[in-house]
């Protein structure tokens, strides 16, 4: 039998390695389990963090440690006094001799989870664009009818109505009464927008709630709900009455107020402010408008004032002169490039005649044609050539008794 297997006895007892072996092989068959506690001590240290888990209702309490490479697939947002679940695997070191904790999976349970839950719809809506600015609608500057989605008798919809009706007192009001609280408020409400978006009379739908803790206020961040409000078409107002909570409805909704009192005051207008602004801006109006007039008349009698309008004859006068001298110096210009014109006729016509073949031909001399064109030398007309001679007054036919030879010509 081996040391390792015989029980320990004051006469052989266990080196520490072996014991401590047996330890390291008897917590590793442990695997990973899940525990919950609230966490007590949180520190990081080069990416990795060490900390403390604790049992309030036993007192009991565990080290942990949690690598980098875990820290990274966990919530970014667990802290010191958070409740968790935690997947962890008890660890010994041999040569330490000490027990830590390896967490795989860190978890908000209770309020932390549901938190982290909404987040994550948070995160995905606005993934969606459902938040983004550009889609949200603008209020009508005077709403007609006003729908309004809230708890039957409820303080929110007496602030509401009271207050809208003290600015603008024809202002009307579509209530839909609907849960505010509890497990069919969300469906409540949503069916409320609904019914309230599809009125063609509605011009802007305000949902209000007199405020409420965090889980009063869950129903707000119902997705359902969340979505309904993100396809009304009518713009709509999210009045819940709180501060601290900020229910998801807040984020999707064309226009967040802090109380239903403050939905009233944003949707409606006072009608005396803007009787008010109405008149200042009449004053305001015609203060300009007999200001530019003054000023336009004053402009007129200094142009009226002035000589060339208040004596206008000279500028007939002046021009009828202009037109004279104009006239008279268009006849000479036109006269000298008439003059101009013939001169260059004639010289044109003179230089045309003295190339002309006729003026050559009145000078007594004549153009022989022969089968071939023109004769222009002794060898194109052969005897018996027939030949066309053309003198000035017209053309005599000739027969060519060949190249002449010696003595003067005929006729000589």
């Amino acid at each position: 039998m081996s040391v390792t297997d015989a029980l320990p006895t004051v006469e052989t007892p266990w080196p520490v390695a072996i014991l401590a072996g047996k330890l390291r092989d008897y917590i590793d068959r442990l695997g990973t389990v899940w525990v919950e506690g609230e966490i007590t001590q949180w520190g990081a240290s080069a990416g990795n963090v060490y900390g403390k888990l604790k049992d309030l209702s036993a007192d009991a309490t565990i080290s942990f440690t949690i690598w980098s490479s875990t820290r990274a697939k966990i919530p970014a947002d667990l802290k010191q006094g958070d409740r968790v679940v935690a997947l962890i695997k008890p660890n010994y070191w041999f040569k330490g001799g000490t027990l830590s904790m390896q967490v795989y999976d860190m978890r908000h349970v209770g309020i932390g989870d549901l938190l982290e839950r909404l987040e994550r719809l948070r995160a995905q809506l606005r993934q969606e664009g459902l938040f983004d600015a550009s889609r949200k609608k603008a209020l009508p500057f005077l709403p007609h009818c006003i729908g309004l989605v809230t708890g039957k008798d409820s303080d929110a919809e007496k602030d509401v109505l009271r207050n809208a009706q003290l600015r603008w007192p024809a202002v009307r009001f579509k209530v839909r009464h609907a849960a505010v609280q509890g497990d069919r408020s969300a469906g409540d409400v949503a069916s409320g927008v609904r019914e309230l978006d599809a009125d063609p009379e509605v011009d802007v739908i305000i949902v209000a709630r007199g405020g409420g803790d965090f889980q009063n206020l869950l129903p707000f961040s119902d997705e359902n709900l969340v979505r309904t409000a993100a396809a009304c078409s009518t713009p709509l107002v999210s009045a819940i009455g709180h501060e601290n909570d900020r229910p998801i409805l807040d984020d999707v909704a064309d226009l967040r107020a802090s109380t239903p009192t403050d939905a009233a005051k944003r949707v409606v207008p006072d009608v005396a402010e803007e009787l008010l602004r109405v008149q200042q801006a009449s004053i305001r109006m015609s203060a300009r408008v007999t200001n530019l007039l003054g000023h336009e008349i004053d402009r007129i009698a200094q142009l009226r004032s002035r000589p060339a309008l208040a004596s206008h004859g000279w500028i007939v006068d002046s021009r009828a002169e202009e037109l004279t001298r104009f006239v008279a110096r268009g006849a000479e210009l036109v006269e000298r490039g008439l003059e101009r014109a013939d001169t260059a006729t004639r010289e044109l016509a003179v230089r045309l005649r003295s190339l002309s073949p006729q003026s050559t031909l009145d000078r007594g001399y004549s153009i022989v044609q022969g089968p071939n064109g023109i004769v222009r030398a002794a060898a194109d007309a052969p005897a018996d050539t027939r030949l066309l001679v053309t003198v000035a007054d017209g053309a005599i036919d000739a027969l060519s008794t060949g190249p002449h030879v010696g003595g003067s010509s005929p006729g000589a």
